[in-house]
C-alpha cells in the first residue's frame, strides 16, 4: 500500500513539515509494510516558499536581516542559481510570529527586512523572485522592500524618512527612485485573492490581526489611496486594485507600480513545482490536514485543492482538522482534532499533543 501523506501547515500550530513528520513516523511504527512518500504542502501561506526550497533541494541562503520592527533576525532564502530564481517567504524576516500580541504595531511595522534579503540576492545575478505573501507582519503596501531595493519616501520636508519610522503613510509626500534600483520580476503566490480597497480589503480583513482596528483603521484606509496614487503616478502606471493585492498589507500592490509582477492563488504552482499530481496518481491513499477546513478552504487552500486532484484519480483522501465542514465534500475520511484553547501561553505544545494522541486512537488502515 502506497500512502502520500501532504498536510498543509496547522495555522499558529504546527508546520506542515511537523504534522508530515509526525504522520510519518507513526505509520513507520505501526504499519511498517506501508510504502511513505511525503510532501508537506502550501498554498501560498505562511512557509510555502521555504517547503518549496527544501523539495527542490535549493540551496539555502542564510542572512541576517530586520524583523517587521526593526530588530535582528536571521532568515533565509532558496536560491536556484540556474534561472537566477530565489523563493522567499515575507514571513522569514518580516513575520508576524517573530512579534508577540502586545508588540503589534502597524504604524511602525515594516517589509524593510524582507527587501534587505531580496538585495542581497543581487549579489547572485538574481532576475526572478518568487516571494510567498502568508504571514506577515505589516500593512506597509510594500513600501519596505521598495526602501530595501533603493526608493526613499521623503516627508513635506524633503527629507527621507527611515525604515521602521512611525506613520510611514501617513508622512510620505514624495518619492523619489535611485536610478541602482534592480531589473527585477516578481511572481507573488498568496492564498487569499482580496482587492486591497473595500469592504473585503486588506485593512477591514487583515488589520485586526495586525492590530488595525477602529480610527486607525480608517487613517490607513485614508493614507493608503493616496500612496496607492502616489506610488503609480511614479510609476508611470494607471493604479488598478487587483484579486490579491490585500494579502499581505499591499505587497502586491506596491512591488506592481514598479516591476513585472504576476500573482499566483493557492496550490497550484506549488503543485505544479512538486509534481504533485503524479504523486497523486501513484498513491493508494491520500493523507491531508490543516487547522480547521472550512468554506474559505474552498478558495483555492492546499487541502481543497488536493482533494480535486484525488478525486481525478478516484483515490481516497483522509483529512485532519478542527470542526465538522470537512464532511460535506467527500473525504473519505475526517479526523476530527479537539477544539484549541488559544488563549493560555502554550497552546502550541497543546495542539502537538492533541494531534499526536488523535492519531494514535484514530488513524487506521
Amino acid at each position: 500500500m502506497k500512502v502520500l501523506i501532504a498536510p498543509n501547515a496547522f495555522k499558529g500550530t504546527l508546520s506542515a513539515e511537523t504534522a508530515a513528520s509526525i504522520l510519518s513516523e507513526f505509520i513507520r511504527e505501526q504499519y511498517p509494510s506501508i510504502s511513505i512518500h511525503s510532501i508537506p504542502i502550501g498554498d501560498g501561506g505562511d512557509g510555502t516558499c521555504e517547503l518549496l526550497t527544501d523539495y527542490l533541494n535549493l540551496e539555502k541562503i542564510g542572512r541576517w536581516s530586520l524583523d517587521a520592527l526593526g530588530r535582528p533576525v536571521y532568515a533565509y532564502y532558496g536560491l536556484d542559481s540556474g534561472s537566477k530564481t530565489i523563493y522567499l517567504d515575507v514571513s522569514s524576516a518580516s513575520g508576524i510570529t517573530h512579534l508577540k500580541v502586545d508588540e503589534l504595531n502597524p504604524r511602525v511595522a515594516s517589509t524593510f527586512g524582507t527587501g534587505m534579503l531580496i538585495k542581497d540576492s543581487l549579489n547572485y545575478d538574481v532576475k526572478k523572485v518568487i516571494l510567498g505573501l502568508g504571514g506577515s507582519a505589516s500593512v506597509d503596501l510594500g513600501m519596505g522592500i521598495l526602501q530595501g531595493l533603493g526608493f526613499e519616501f521623503l516627508d513635506q520636508m524633503g527629507r527621507a524618512i527611515l525604515p521602521f519610522s512611525d506613520q510611514l503613510l501617513s508622512k510620505t509626500v514624495h518619492i523619489q527612485k535611485s536610478p541602482k534600483v534592480p531589473d527585477l520580476s516578481f511572481h507573488l503566490l498568496c492564498d487569499v485573492n482580496n482587492l486591497f480597497f473595500g469592504e473585503k480589503g486588506a485593512i477591514p480583513v487583515f488589520g485586526p490581526q495586525k492590530g488595525l482596528y477602529g480610527d486607525l483603521a480608517i487613517d490607513f484606509e485614508k493614507d493608503a489611496k493616496r500612496i496607492a496614487d502616489l506610488l503609480y503616478k511614479k510609476g508611470k502606471k494607471e493604479f488598478l486594485d487587483q484579486a490579491g493585492f490585500g494579502a499581505a498589507g499591499g505587497i502586491g500592490l506596491g512591488l506592481n507600480a514598479f516591476f513585472s509582477t504576476t500573482i499566483n492563488f493557492g496550490a497550484s504552482f506549488f503543485f505544479e513545482q512538486v509534481q504533485m499530481e503524479k504523486a497523486v496518481s501513484d498513491s493508494d491513499l491520500i493523507i491531508t490536514g490543516e487547522g480547521r477546513f472550512d468554506g474559505q478552504s474552498l478558495g483555492g487552500k492546499g487541502c481543497f485543492e488536493l482533494l480535486q486532484l484525488a478525486k481525478k484519480y478516484s483515490k481516497p483522501v483522509t483529512i485532519i482538522t478542527s470542526g465538522n465542514e470537512a464532511n460535506d465534500y467527500g473525504f473519505q475520511k475526517v479526523i476530527q482534532l479537539p477544539d484549541l484553547d488559544f488563549s493560555v501561553s502554550n497552546f502550541k505544545e497543546i495542539a502537538k499533543e492533541q494531534f499526536i494522541v488523535v492519531i494514535k486512537e484514530k488513524l487506521r488502515f
